[in-house]
């Protein structure tokens, strides 16, 4: 890994909803990774009613936890992490265990070597191993990134990463723009840098995906809701 000087602190950004089952084992597995860098882990619970909230309390003392009192979804999550956030990189984290902590490091590489102001993480481009789950959810995928590349003129192979980073500038420069609550604030982001002119990267990563029985959220609505949200963001903002 090449090192920046002039980085160091990476914030992790971790929105949660009903993950009480998961969502220790997620923030200890974020604490286990070893960078040259100090961690700045922010966990924003959306409003849990499964018990998560009396979790994440035990976590107070080390790292800043985040309350909403009623569920917002995850777009208005992460804004609420970004406001909070003072990193000089920012990552964006699920907090389901599909997503790996330990390829921070090559998430963060192409920004460290000067190369990236963004980084997605793309379950599609990977060596890495990839749970094969639902057909369906794939086709989703490729459909809502094919629009997404044709009105941003990207060509990106995982536009709804769960797995986004960013440098400080770009996070400040976007944070004040957001208005997505839900599952929009993948296009919106997406959008957002696009017409910024920002150098995005993508980099392979593994995925551990869950099925419903195992409390997977995201379902047909939200993905024909994300390409209203496609058009809306690069067309009407």
């Amino acid at each position: 890994m090449n090192t920046n000087l002039s980085i160091k602190i990476i914030s992790i950004i971790v929105p949660v909803y009903n993950e009480v089952n998961l969502v220790s084992l997620q923030i200890e597995e974020i604490e286990s990774v070893e960078i040259p860098f100090q961690k700045e882990i922010i966990i924003i619970d959306d409003g849990s009613t499964d018990g998560t909230k009396e979790v994440l309390k035990g976590f107070q003392h080390r790292h800043k936890v985040i309350f909403l009192d009623r569920n917002q979804g995850k777009g208005f999550a992460i804004r609420q992490g970004l406001k909070e956030a003072t990193g000089d990189v920012i990552i964006i984290q699920d907090a389901d265990l599909e997503y790996n902590p330990k390829e921070y490091s090559v998430l963060i590489e192409p920004i460290l070597s000067g190369d990236a102001d963004v980084v997605y993480g793309s379950r599609f481009i990977t060596v890495f191993p990839r749970r094969v789950l639902y057909y369906s959810h794939y086709v989703a995928n490729k459909l809502v990134t094919f629009i997404s590349n044709l009105l941003t003129g990207l060509n990106l192979s995982d536009m709804e990463t769960g797995f986004k980073v960013f440098t400080r500038k770009v996070a400040q420069e976007i944070s004040p723009k957001l208005k997505s609550k839900r599952f929009g604030i993948e296009p919106e982001i997406t959008a957002l840098i696009s017409k910024a002119g920002y150098r995005i990267y993508e980099v392979g990563i593994s995925y551990r995906g869950r099925t419903y029985g195992q409390g997977k959220k995201i379902n047909w609505k939200d993905g024909v809701a994300a390409l209203w949200h496609i058009i809306r963001f690069n067309i009407f903002s």
